[in-house]
């Protein structure tokens, strides 16, 4: 198996090589960076200034090649319905998933630009929805992986790793 990384967008190559060595270490098999894909221009919702992530979400199911699940990666700010929000989505029947680097950068919330803290938090978001995709719920230990985040401290609370009730749910 092999894990498909997907920009959406412009994304930082730095951050998406320290991202692929992220998801190596964590799966064990190899990542490739597929070239950019546009944002979905339809995706946009000008009364929210957001964008929906279920299109991002058909449009990474529209360019998966064979078997291998795809991770997209964007860095505009991402809502579904339902809720205000999201740092990613997952579809695991689609073997896709989608996080979003925007709500992770400390400059969003007023404090200096944090590049090894957006690296930690975009591994933990990308392990995360990867775990959906292999068959995994959410987790009601607050340091797994597979915790909900509600929020950002959610996210910095969570260890970048599957707890012991996890792991061996793990299917990959």
């Amino acid at each position: 198996m092999e894990i498909d990384l997907q920009p959406v967008g412009d994304i930082d190559s730095k951050l998406l090589q320290e991202l692929k060595q992220g998801l190596k270490n964590t799966f064990g098999c190899p990542i490739k960076i597929n070239k950019p894909l546009p944002i979905p221009a339809t995706s946009f919702n000008p009364k929210r200034a957001q964008y929906l992530s279920d299109d991002f979400i058909d449009l990474l199911k529209a360019s998966r090649r064979g078997h291998n699940p795809v991770l997209g990666v964007t860095d505009v700010n991402l809502y579904t319905h339902g809720l205000n929000f999201v740092f990613g989505q997952a579809s695991e029947e689609g073997g896709v998933a989608v996080v979003s680097l925007n709500l992770l950068r400390q400059e969003n919330y007023g404090l200096p630009a944090d590049p090894r803290l957006l690296a930690e938090r975009t591994l933990k978001e990308a392990v995360h929805e990867l775990g959906h995709i292999f068959g995994m719920g959410h987790c009601p230990d607050g340091n797994c992986i597979m915790h909900f985040s509600n929020s950002l401290i959610d996210t910095d609370i969570k260890k970048a790793f599957f707890c012991g009730r996890c792991q061996p749910k793990l299917k990959l």
